[in-house]
């Protein structure tokens, strides 16, 4: 049976990674399509279709205690995918079945290998699907030629954090926050993209402690179960770090993020996913709006 989300993939995926791009966001279309495709639409057709629940081979748990279903990090610390389907909420949770979630790869790939299927030795992605290595007819490949052909790429001028110009960058769309690569640097001096302003065409850079926050905002949540306030643990990257901090809730209802220890901050667009404090299950996640620069560094 197969079913065809080609519309919705267009729709919910590449479009606002596109438009995300043109406004200086950092978008995670791999999350998006977790949300909106494989557990927004698929779940909706096994609904309707009368099936009990929706089995994907992401590296993760769903465990039934308390009268709540958690979503447990995978058995395999290493591949651990509860990042990226950080969203489902209890209706889905109910209704997910991660039938990996308590192996390690190896065993995983030694099951597939058994069964002759072709993905026993397939690499582990690391791209994002809908873009090829290709070169298009600028010579241009990867997320510079698909996005290229969609949207205006402008030149922007970069500047240290005085002001003062050091050179400029092609595509200041393609800039992220804490970018070395690319950016001008020269004298032996470490630069990181500390400040992207799209409209303006100007990227500042300064050295790494500028990056320094004590604050993220992050807005859309969706709670596992009920939301939370006080300690947790907060991963922001799929394979990234969980450090510690005190979750609270502003007047607007969004999630205020406040690290017990000046953090990198955090690219707008990005996923941050919140855990128990014992780093064990998942609470929620939402997209980081915005970060403060760290008190620490003045």
């Amino acid at each position: 049976m197969v079913f065809n989300f080609t519309e919705d993939f267009q729709r919910a995926v590449v479009d606002p990674y596109i438009n995300d791009h043109a406004v200086g966001i950092t978008p995670n279309p791999c999350i998006e399509c977790n949300r909106h495709l494989k557990f927004d639409r698929l779940h909706e057709r096994a609904l309707v279709l009368g099936f009990d629940a929706v089995a994907t081979g992401h590296h993760a748990r769903v465990v039934y205690e308390d009268d709540v279903y958690r979503l447990v990090r995978g058995h395999d610390m290493a591949k651990d995918q509860s990042y990226v389907v950080h969203m489902l909420d209890q209706q889905q949770l109910s209704r997910t079945l991660f039938p990996v979630g308590e192996m390690t790869k190896t065993v995983v790939r030694e099951h597939a290998a058994r069964l002759n299927m072709r993905t026993a030795s397939k690499p582990d992605s690391q791209d994002v699907c809908f873009i090829t290595t290709a070169k298009d007819n600028d010579g241009r490949s990867g997320r510079v030629s698909f996005i290229g052909r969609r949207i205006p790429l402008n030149e922007a001028v970069v500047v240290d954090e005085t002001g003062v110009e050091l050179g400029s960058v092609e595509s200041v769309e393609l800039v992220t926050l804490g970018q070395r690569r690319g950016v001008a640097g020269g004298g032996g001096t470490k630069r990181f993209v500390v400040d992207i302003d799209v409209p303006g065409r100007r990227v500042v850079v300064g050295p790494e402690n500028l990056l320094l926050t004590d604050f993220e905002l992050v807005s859309g949540v969706v709670w596992s179960d009920q939301p939370h306030t006080g300690m947790a643990r907060v991963q922001c990257s799929a394979h990234g770090e969980p450090r510690s901090a005190i979750l609270s809730l502003d007047e607007s209802g969004r999630t205020v993020v406040a690290w017990t220890e000046p953090q990198r901050r955090i690219s707008p667009g990005q996923s941050a996913v919140f855990y128990d404090a014992e780093d064990r299950y998942v609470l929620g996640g939402g997209l980081v709006v915005r970060s403060a620069v760290s008190m620490t560094t003045h």
